[in-house]
């Protein structure tokens, strides 16, 4: 049975691992039914593709070499979680219109000058907003439950890193 309050750097790298697969998994789950992800969407998956080698080689480390080796990974772990849920927390608040998100994916568009340019505008881009949120799940938006999976991860990584050898 895993203790949270005080994980072992084996258990929290390879809940992290699970965790980053999985969410990974629900990212492209979610896209292939037609929802498709914004700019900031992509750049918070970064994090997750990030992770995995990184706690591979945690988990490896766990098992293979001195305790310090294993943390360190952790700490680096922890950090990648901590801007992306930072990220998130930004993406999050683009959404409920707290700032302004970027350019590129939120606020007013050009408006085209006559038809034509109309009709290449239509094809030639299609950008999905950053600031409307494409699902809702129990009334926050992914760019929020992602904040907080994140923000869970980064502390469960920082708790495996500070873990005393047993």
């Amino acid at each position: 049975m895993i203790r949270f309050a005080r994980p072992t750097p084996l258990q929290a790298a390879s809940l992290s691992l699970a965790a980053a697969a999985l969410a990974l998994a629900g990212a492209w789950t979610f896209q292939a039914l037609g929802f498709e992800p914004c700019e900031l969407c992509l750049k918070e998956r970064y994090a997750f593709y990030a992770a995995l080698p990184v706690a591979a080689a945690a988990i490896f480390l766990a098992r293979n070499a001195p305790p310090a080796a294993a943390r360190t990974a952790l700490a680096l772990l922890a950090l990648i979680f901590a801007a992306n849920a930072a990220l998130a927390f930004y993406h999050a608040g683009v959404e409920w219109k707290l700032w302004a998100g970027p350019a590129d994916c939120t606020g007013d568009f050009v408006k085209p000058a006559t038809m034509a340019d109309f009709r290449r505008q239509l094809q030639s881009v299609h950008v999905v907003r950053c600031d409307e949120p494409a699902l809702k799940i129990l009334g926050l938006s992914l760019a929020f439950w992602n904040a907080l999976l994140s923000a869970g991860l980064s502390a469960l990584a920082g708790l495996g890193a500070a873990a005393r050898p047993r």
